[in-house]
Protein backbone atom coordinates (compact mmCIF):
# COMPACT_ATOMS: atom_id res chain seq x y z
CA UNK A 1 0.00 0.00 0.00
CA UNK A 2 1.16 3.25 -0.84
CA UNK A 3 0.35 6.48 1.51
CA UNK A 4 0.58 9.92 0.15
CA UNK A 5 -0.18 12.87 2.82
CA UNK A 6 -1.05 16.25 1.00
CA UNK A 7 -1.24 18.53 3.55
CA UNK A 8 -4.21 21.37 2.86
CA UNK A 9 -5.98 24.64 3.94
CA UNK A 10 -5.23 26.89 6.75
CA UNK A 11 -5.61 24.18 9.57
CA UNK A 12 -3.18 21.94 7.74
CA UNK A 13 -5.22 18.99 7.03
CA UNK A 14 -4.15 15.63 5.89
CA UNK A 15 -5.61 15.00 2.80
CA UNK A 16 -4.30 11.20 1.85
CA UNK A 17 -4.24 9.11 -1.20
CA UNK A 18 -4.12 5.49 -1.18
CA UNK A 19 -3.42 3.57 -3.60
CA UNK A 20 -3.53 -0.86 -3.50
CA UNK A 21 -3.03 -2.70 -6.38
CA UNK A 22 -3.38 0.02 -9.12
CA UNK A 23 -6.34 1.53 -7.80
CA UNK A 24 -6.32 4.67 -5.48
CA UNK A 25 -8.74 6.34 -3.01
CA UNK A 26 -8.72 10.05 -1.87
CA UNK A 27 -9.63 10.25 2.40
CA UNK A 28 -10.71 13.65 3.12
CA UNK A 29 -10.21 16.44 0.39
CA UNK A 30 -10.46 18.94 2.92
CA UNK A 31 -9.14 21.92 0.63
CA UNK A 32 -7.06 22.83 -2.50
CA UNK A 33 -8.58 20.67 -4.31
CA UNK A 34 -6.07 21.53 -7.65
CA UNK A 35 -3.00 20.58 -5.48
CA UNK A 36 -4.99 17.23 -4.62
CA UNK A 37 -5.62 16.74 -8.14
CA UNK A 38 -2.43 17.54 -8.99
CA UNK A 39 -1.36 14.71 -6.40
CA UNK A 40 -3.53 12.60 -8.24
CA UNK A 41 -1.98 12.64 -11.66
CA UNK A 42 -1.50 8.87 -13.24
CA UNK A 43 -3.24 7.50 -10.32
CA UNK A 44 -6.56 5.39 -10.97
CA UNK A 45 -8.85 7.31 -8.45
CA UNK A 46 -11.93 5.01 -7.44
CA UNK A 47 -13.10 6.74 -4.78
CA UNK A 48 -13.52 9.79 -1.80
CA UNK A 49 -13.71 8.67 1.54
CA UNK A 50 -14.53 11.18 4.35
CA UNK A 51 -14.14 10.85 8.08
CA UNK A 52 -16.50 13.72 8.93
CA UNK A 53 -18.63 16.61 7.55
CA UNK A 54 -15.66 19.53 9.36
CA UNK A 55 -15.16 22.10 6.55
CA UNK A 56 -11.50 21.34 6.21
CA UNK A 57 -12.45 17.84 5.93
CA UNK A 58 -15.05 18.33 3.06
CA UNK A 59 -13.79 21.70 1.44
CA UNK A 60 -12.39 20.54 -1.81
CA UNK A 61 -15.29 17.32 -1.56
CA UNK A 62 -17.33 18.97 -4.75
CA UNK A 63 -14.70 19.82 -6.70
CA UNK A 64 -12.92 16.32 -6.32
CA UNK A 65 -15.83 14.54 -6.70
CA UNK A 66 -16.86 16.25 -10.01
CA UNK A 67 -13.10 16.50 -11.34
CA UNK A 68 -13.07 12.26 -11.08
CA UNK A 69 -17.18 11.56 -11.55
CA UNK A 70 -16.88 9.72 -8.25
CA UNK A 71 -19.55 10.41 -5.40
CA UNK A 72 -18.50 10.51 -1.22
CA UNK A 73 -18.27 7.04 0.31
CA UNK A 74 -19.02 5.34 -2.80
CA UNK A 75 -16.50 3.22 -4.36
CA UNK A 76 -16.82 1.39 -7.27
CA UNK A 77 -13.86 -0.67 -5.37
CA UNK A 78 -13.46 -1.58 -1.85
CA UNK A 79 -9.37 -2.02 -1.08
CA UNK A 80 -9.87 -3.75 1.88
CA UNK A 81 -10.96 -1.21 4.53
CA UNK A 82 -13.59 -1.54 7.09
CA UNK A 83 -15.38 1.11 8.62
CA UNK A 84 -15.19 1.91 12.36
CA UNK A 85 -18.06 4.24 13.65
CA UNK A 86 -15.88 6.80 16.28
CA UNK A 87 -18.35 9.33 17.23
CA UNK A 88 -17.24 11.95 19.75
CA UNK A 89 -15.10 14.82 18.14
CA UNK A 90 -18.43 14.40 15.44
CA UNK A 91 -21.14 12.40 15.63
CA UNK A 92 -20.89 10.93 12.24
CA UNK A 93 -17.19 10.58 12.68
CA UNK A 94 -16.06 7.37 11.34
CA UNK A 95 -12.46 5.61 10.82
CA UNK A 96 -11.48 3.50 8.00
CA UNK A 97 -9.22 0.54 9.53
CA UNK A 98 -6.92 -1.49 6.44
CA UNK A 99 -6.88 -4.94 8.72
CA UNK A 100 -4.34 -6.29 6.38
CA UNK A 101 -1.89 -3.61 6.49
CA UNK A 102 -3.00 -2.57 10.49
CA UNK A 103 -3.17 0.89 9.27
CA UNK A 104 -6.68 3.20 10.29
CA UNK A 105 -7.23 6.35 9.06
CA UNK A 106 -9.21 7.93 11.57
CA UNK A 107 -9.85 12.12 10.78
CA UNK A 108 -9.80 14.04 13.78
CA UNK A 109 -10.40 10.64 16.64
CA UNK A 110 -7.08 10.50 17.95
CA UNK A 111 -3.64 12.33 16.77
CA UNK A 112 0.04 11.76 18.51
CA UNK A 113 -0.34 12.72 21.84
CA UNK A 114 -3.77 13.92 21.96
CA UNK A 115 -7.82 13.24 20.72
CA UNK A 116 -10.36 15.29 18.88
CA UNK A 117 -11.74 17.83 20.19
CA UNK A 118 -15.62 17.06 21.62
CA UNK A 119 -16.57 21.15 22.41
CA UNK A 120 -18.06 21.69 19.06
CA UNK A 121 -21.25 20.90 17.20
CA UNK A 122 -22.35 17.37 17.29
CA UNK A 123 -19.30 16.82 19.68
CA UNK A 124 -19.62 14.57 22.78
CA UNK A 125 -17.29 13.23 25.18
CA UNK A 126 -19.56 10.34 26.00
CA UNK A 127 -19.32 9.08 22.92
CA UNK A 128 -15.75 9.98 22.57
CA UNK A 129 -15.00 8.13 25.55
CA UNK A 130 -17.05 5.00 24.38
CA UNK A 131 -15.29 5.26 20.81
CA UNK A 132 -11.78 5.25 22.84
CA UNK A 133 -12.95 2.26 24.62
CA UNK A 134 -13.72 0.84 21.42
CA UNK A 135 -10.28 1.21 19.69
CA UNK A 136 -8.60 -0.04 22.83
CA UNK A 137 -9.38 -3.31 21.64
CA UNK A 138 -7.97 -3.08 18.34
CA UNK A 139 -3.90 -4.01 18.22
CA UNK A 140 -1.40 -2.14 19.56
CA UNK A 141 0.77 -1.96 16.64
CA UNK A 142 -2.03 -0.15 14.02
CA UNK A 143 -0.32 2.50 12.57
CA UNK A 144 -3.00 5.83 12.82
CA UNK A 145 -2.84 8.29 10.03
CA UNK A 146 -5.08 11.18 11.26
CA UNK A 147 -6.41 14.05 10.33
CA UNK A 148 -3.60 16.54 11.53
CA UNK A 149 -0.50 16.57 12.05
CA UNK A 150 1.84 13.33 12.23
CA UNK A 151 1.10 9.67 12.33
CA UNK A 152 1.49 7.85 15.23
CA UNK A 153 0.67 3.90 16.67
CA UNK A 154 -2.11 2.96 18.41
CA UNK A 155 -0.47 1.14 21.57
CA UNK A 156 1.06 4.39 22.22
CA UNK A 157 -1.98 6.44 22.21
CA UNK A 158 -3.76 3.80 24.29
CA UNK A 159 -1.18 5.06 26.90
CA UNK A 160 -2.96 8.50 27.19
CA UNK A 161 -6.31 7.17 26.78
CA UNK A 162 -6.93 6.85 30.92
CA UNK A 163 -7.07 10.82 31.14
CA UNK A 164 -9.76 10.95 28.93
CA UNK A 165 -12.33 8.84 30.92
CA UNK A 166 -14.15 10.49 33.49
Amino acid sequence: MEINRVIVGPLEENCYIVTKKNQSIIIDPGDEADKIIKACEGKNIVGVLITHHHFDHIGALQKIENYFNIKENVCSVNLGWEIVNTPGHTKDSVSYYFKDEKILFCGDFIFLNSIGRTDMDTGSDIDMQNSLKLISNYDDDIIIYPGHGEKTILGYEKNNFKYYYK
